[in-house]
């Protein structure tokens, strides 16, 4: 028998007050998991080590690596990411609820961010303060009163939810600028499928390799030439961009070209690549920049990875930028406390997902409640993400929370804080055992220019593989798990 369940019909871990994804209470494990619960429990500890062992080889032969950088290290770290081969499984009529959920917030935080570089309507009715607008780092006053190819900011995104204790999905951040993570979907579906076959023909799971060539289409819908075949190319930083692996495999797997800032040129408010006999016009840039590096003539003037007169060129409306600059201005977590008042206002809709409670620390008496529990709180810088310039209360030393304390009364306006959430868990293997770890969910967004939304089905469960650790990140150590949604 396996260690995975010394007991028959008992779980290997205490559930203590979590939801647990595989297991409804001690003893049963939930229908839609009963399959894999099966299969994996009938392994040896030698055969599932066996496996990740083929697992660990398979991505170290494919390079699927993420950099992880550390200040107290010279060189950056290049690793595998971990990947944990039990999926994570979500039924069928819970994930069309969260469907429906994800493509009413982004259609919602489309229109919000035309409407803030235009009329400004929901400013001028006092749903949204407007030194929320302009005292936003991500708000780009160049953006003011340009068309957008098809009217799509938010071309790709990543909306981050956690299950709490009482079962109900909450929405933790909405990721609009260059989420990352899309690479590790797919590949991690690809190597299930070739570790586990049996498992995965068994089992009747929504397919996700159709949404690499919607991901194509998106792009192509944006071209602005509307030419049969339009030039598309991916802008990256580089090889030592923490998510160059990622940017490599979807050029590759697009067909796409995958470029730096030197790669490219501008002429005549047109943008080229330069090729082997000449200069080619690019009609789509997935750039996956900032906003402050895309282009030094608009912004960092400094930056040596953008392409300078990049900006005039999407002015006069010969190339498109996916995802358009400024979009960030709503994905602020400052912003994201009004995301349901801008579901209500833009579609005359009650959210079908939640928020978690949020207070503004720019707000005097929620300022004071934070200070006053702090130890209890989860607290953020608004304009980091990344895991970075966060403070976890409960795992926080005294001189932690001393610093957080006057950090947060220095610049109040810089933070938000949160209840600790009681992230679901999943089991992951762990030496050949099952263990229980916290997971969340990144579901991955595409638009184009009919601006309907496609979420690609299941996302990416990331987890963080610390036993009681509340942090999924990737740059924070972080792995992931393939996330199957049931046809």
């Amino acid at each position: 028998m396996s260690k995975l369940d010394p007991l028959p019909g008992l779980s290997p871990y205490p559930l203590q007050h979590f939801y647990d994804e595989m297991y409804a209470d001690e003893r049963n494990v939930r229908p839609h998991y009963k399959h894999v619960h099966r299969m994996f429990s009938g392994m040896s500890p030698e055969e599932l080590q066996g496996k990740q062992k083929l697992m660990q080889r398979r991505m170290m032969e494919e390079g699927i690596t993420f950099t992880l950088y550390n200040p107290a290290q010279d060189q950056p770290m290049e690793r595998t990411i971990p990947f944990d081969m039990i999926p994570r499984i979500i039924p069928k009529g819970e994930w069309e609820r969260l469907e429906a959920g994800i493509v009413q917030r982004i259609t919602a935080l489309n229109l919000f961010i035309h409407d803030i570089y235009h009329e400004q309507y929901i400013v001028k009715d006092g749903i949204v303060p407007r030194r929320m607008i302009i005292s936003n780092c991500y708000f780009r006053p160049e953006m003011s009163g340009l068309r957008v190819p098809g009217g799509a900011y938010i071309t790709t995104s990543g909306i981050d939810l956690i299950r709490h204790h009482d079962g109900e999905y909450y929405v933790l951040e909405d990721n609009l600028r260059t989420p990352s993570g899309f690479s590790y979907l797919f590949k991690g579906r690809s190597l299930m499928n070739q570790l586990f076959p049996e498992l995965s023909f068994a089992s009747s799971i929504r397919d996700v390799d159709h949404s690499l060539n919607r991901f194509l289409s998106v792009l192509r819908s944006l071209s602005p030439s509307r030419t049969k075949d339009p030039v598309i190319a991916l802008l990256t930083p580089g090889e030592y961009n923490s998510a160059y692996y990622e940017h490599a495999f979807l050029a590759q797997q697009m067909g796409i070209h995958l470029v730096e800032g030197r790669d490219l040129v501008a002429q005549d408010h047109k943008i080229y690549l330069k090729v082997m006999n000449g200069l080619r016009k690019v009609d789509v840039l997935y750039r996956r920049l900032d906003d402050d590096f895309i282009d030094p003539l608009a912004f960092q003037p400094s930056s040596l990875l953008g392409v300078a007169g990049l900006m005039n060129a999407y002015r006069a409306g010969n190339i498109a930028i996916a995802n358009a600059p400024g979009t960030g201005v709503a994905d602020d977590k400052a912003i994201y406390v009004y995301v349901p008042d801008i579901i209500r206002y833009y579609l005359n809709e009650e959210p079908i997902l939640g928020n978690v409670p949020t207070y503004l620390l720019s707000r005097p008496q929620e300022r004071q409640f934070v200070l006053d529990h702090l130890s209890e709180m989860v607290v953020k810088e608004t304009s980091l993400s990344g895991g970075y310039g966060m403070l976890i209360g409960s795992e926080a030393t005294k001189e932690e929370l001393i610093d957080f304390r006057l950090k947060i009364l220095a610049e109040p306006e810089r933070y938000i804080a949160q209840p600790i959430m009681s992230l679901s868990r999943a089991p992951v293997l762990s030496e050949g055992s099952m263990a229980p770890r916290h997971i969340d969910l990144r579901a991955f967004v595409l638009m184009g220019a009919d601006r309907k939304p496609h979420v690609i089905p299941g996302g990416l469960t990331r987890v963080a593989m610390r036993e009681g650790s509340l942090v999924v990140n990737s740059s924070q150590g972080g792995g992931v798990k393939d996330t199957w949604v049931m046809a």
